[in-house]
């Protein structure tokens, strides 16, 4: 399974590192040009405004209708693409014998669900020990009516983390794309960018 939403610092140690190449702990990069992309399965496209780094190692290994990029470093900035999500199917890998479970998505989800679906993943997943939703608002993702949802958490190391998560059912499928990052600073370098390719993406079938 692809990257999933965010590599928090619960499961990143170490320094950032940016630049199209290198490493951070297990995760390696692969540089993202300033052009039209397909991630994820391809059912998706965006346009970034400049250079970002894609994230090519895997920690969460059985969804491949996500991808996740960086600005600065997974521990400063992840911006995560959900490429059409089935109905049925998990945003992370998950045992029927685990405790905490993330929902599974189901294209019959409001904007309110698919928030609280996520809102699990970083409460029972990614360790945040604070989670507070901010806003959560309808809005247009590429043609369709969808929602963006906008919230802050406190992580395993006691870091501030703001995110910003836009996205619709189109055609059943879940299409998505989020940002998270270090609410001092890094969120808002990014969030610019972010918007761009939000205001970019495109159904490629």
């Amino acid at each position: 399974m692809r990257l999933v939403l965010l590599m928090t610092a619960s499961l990143l140690l170490g320094a950032c590192a940016s630049g199209g190449g290198g490493a951070f702990g297990n995760a390696s990069f692969r540089l993202v040009e300033a052009r039209e992309h397909k991630v994820g399965t391809d059912r998706m496209a965006v346009t970034p405004p400049r250079e970002w780094n894609r994230m090519t190692s895997r920690v969460f290994r059985d969804v491949r209708e996500v991808e996740d990029w960086t600005l600065n470093g997974p521990y400063l900035d992840t911006l995560s693409f959900v490429s059409g999500l089935k109905d049925g199917k998990s945003l992370v890998y998950q045992r029927r014998k685990d405790i905490r479970q993330v929902p599974p998505f189901d294209k019959r989800m409001t904007g309110f669900e698919i928030a609280a679906m996520l809102e699990s993943y970083y409460r029972g997943r990614a360790g945040a020990l604070q989670f507070e939703t901010t806003s959560l608002v309808p809005r247009d993702f590429m043609g369709a009516q969808g929602f963006q949802f906008d919230f802050d958490y406190l992580s395993g190391d006691e870091l501030w983390r703001r995110g910003r998560a836009i996205g619709a059912v189109i055609d059943e499928r879940l299409y998505l794309i989020l940002l998270d990052g270090a609410r001092q600073h890094y969120f808002d370098e990014a969030l610019p960018d972010f918007e761009a390719m939000v205001a970019s993406a495109r159904l490629t079938r």
